[in-house]
């Protein structure tokens, strides 16, 4: 039974989720980072909010974690990089409080309109001072959107509703999506010159930190207003404060910031600066959405393989999780397959090469190319899984490339991987029998059908009479019981290969008789 640890408080609902799906789970906030990396180890999944910090050494004593599951959108507290090598999944909940977020920066943008919390607190004082608090409507003002993606989006579709100008910077966003949101797509540079409110809906990356500097602020028009609903360090407070200084910016709203609690900010002292603990996805409606999506998303992929919302590895929803599996395995075993021949040859891998026909085609390749890549570099890489196989492939300079062909072929399904080194480049080919049986059908472009076997020899020889008699002869002394025997040749007297599976691993002793026979080119053992 697999189990998982919440260590951060979720609903009641989100622990009955896991337990009616037959999920062990424990519910322990509040641990110290010590006592966190104490208890870790026997758990398969961790359920977290914004507490717990998912540093390196936490994963390093979570031996057999192989997900977690954060309840919200932003990641900032797990070392996405650190869970990718160790072949964790990390997963959020983009969609459970999008609503909620864009509601908020509404909110913020008319008490920075309307001068809510100042007149507010002016009106508790005992005064009353309606000529002070002129706002400004934002009927027909220019709404600038930096980040267009789920949050962004709704925001942009709410101030359309409220008749504003809504211009939008994201590079993600295509021309169409833009039409259909209603939104005008542009640049940075024009939405910084045309917005009379700008707001943030962006993650936090190098890319993205500080998008909002001296220098933007600077290219924005007298009178602006700033909101920023999503991370902390999207923007320079020293030079967002200068600017409200001088009345170059009008107001600013935060609901982030880059540490957290805050304990000091030069925009602190503005009365036009409106602040809040980091409340966009407070709400009763929120927090349940975002809890019983991660408990299904983390029940999902341990009971079933399917993946949503994962910042490490492609998704594969629970409709295709079934119909994947064996396509999946096809994949591994091939590139095991070439990965353990390569590991024999002792060549430099350079690139790995997938081709896809038939039925294979037709589906999500991603997670194919992942177990692909797993197989071939499990060989070498030790822990190496689907969430660290196309990592690790990046990291040691390991070109990967996907193909798809549109061709008849005499098998319903087919798939190539093809591994090249500074030596050679070898390709071998597989299929599923019965839709579901992973089983070779090719290597080195020779036809060769045999299933797969837990332990296998791989014999390359010349086609010369004499071969296959000398062969099964020394493996019957070496005490080897043949489960099957497989062959194929190029042409009569060519090149040939000999593939047998055999009921236990062949000893070293073995193998090294089995290269001296004559006609013998290459032989190598493979593990599956």
């Amino acid at each position: 039974m697999p189990k998982v640890l919440i260590s951060d408080k979720l609903s009641p609902a989100a622990v009955e989720i896991f337990l009616s799906r037959g999920i062990e789970a424990d519910v322990k906030p509040g641990l110290s980072p010590a006592e966190l990396r104490a208890i870790i180890a026997p758990y398969d999944g961790l359920a977290i909010r914004s507490a717990t910090k998912v540093t390196k050494e936490l994963l390093a004593a979570a031996t057999n974690l192989k997900v977690v599951g954060r309840a919200g959108i932003g990641i900032d507290n797990v070392d996405v990089k650190s869970a990718t090598a160790r072949g964790v999944v990390v997963m959020n909940t983009p969609y459970g409080n999008a609503i909620t977020t864009a509601e908020h920066a509404i909110a913020l943008m008319f008490a920075l309109a309307r001068q809510i919390a100042e007149a507010s607190a002016s009106t508790k004082a005992g005064k009353w001072e309606k000529n002070r608090f002129i706002g400004v409507e934002l009927f027909g003002k220019t709404l600038g959107v930096i980040g267009c993606g789920n949050i962004g989006s709704i925001v942009g579709d709410r101030a359309v509703g409220l008749k504003m100008r809504v211009i939008a910077y994201d590079p993600y966003l295509t021309e169409q999506r833009a039409v259909d949101l209603g939104v005008e797509k542009v640049e940075l540079d024009d939405l910084l010159r045309r917005a009379d409110v700008i707001t943030l809906h962006t993650p936090l990356t190098d890319a993205t930190r500080n998008i909002i500097s001296r220098g933007a602020i600077a290219r924005m028009k007298k009178g602006v207003r700033v909101i920023n609903c999503a991370r902390g360090g999207l923007l320079d407070e020293a030079a967002l404060a200068e600017a409200l200084q001088t009345g170059h910016v009008a107001g600013v709203a935060l609901d982030v910031f880059e540490t957290e609690p805050p304990t000091a900010s030069p925009l602190f002292a503005f009365e036009n600066v409106v602040c809040t603990p980091h409340l966009g996805a407070s709400t009763a409606e929120a927090q349940e959405n975002v809890a019983l999506q991660v408990a299904e998303q983390m029940s999902d992929f341990l009971l079933t393989g399917a993946v949503a919302n994962a910042i490490n590895m492609p998704s594969v929803s629970a409709e295709d999780a079934p119909r994947l599996r064996p396509y999946m395995e096809l994949c591994r075993l091939l590139g095991s397959f070439a990965g353990q021949l390569t590991q024999a040859r002792e060549g430099v891998l350079r690139s790995v090469a997938i081709e896809y026909e038939g039925n294979a085609a037709e589906l999500n390749h991603r997670p194919l190319t992942a177990a692909a890549l797993a197989g071939v570099l499990s060989p070498v890489m030790e822990g190496v899984n689907l969430v660290s196989a196309p990592l690790a492939a990046r990291e040691h300079g390991i070109e990967v490339a996907e193909t798809v062909h549109d061709r008849p072929n005499e098998y319903q399904t087919l798939v190539r991987v093809g591994v090249a080194t500074d030596r050679q480049t070898r390709w071998v080919a597989g299929t599923l029998f019965a839709g579901s049986r992973p089983r070779i059908v090719e290597i080195k472009g020779i036809k060769v059908e045999a299933d797969f076997g837990r332990h296998m020899l791989y014999v390359t020889n010349q086609d010369k009479p004499g071969f296959i008699g000398r062969f099964g002869a020394l493996l019957a002394e070496a005490g080897i019981n043949i489960a099957t025997f497989n062959l194929g040749r190029a042409a009569p007297g060519g090149d040939a290969i000999c593939l047998v599976s055999v009921d236990e691993d062949v000893p070293e002793e073995v193998l090294r008789a089995v290269r001296a026979l004559p006609l013998v080119v290459q032989a190598a053992t493979l593990t599956f």
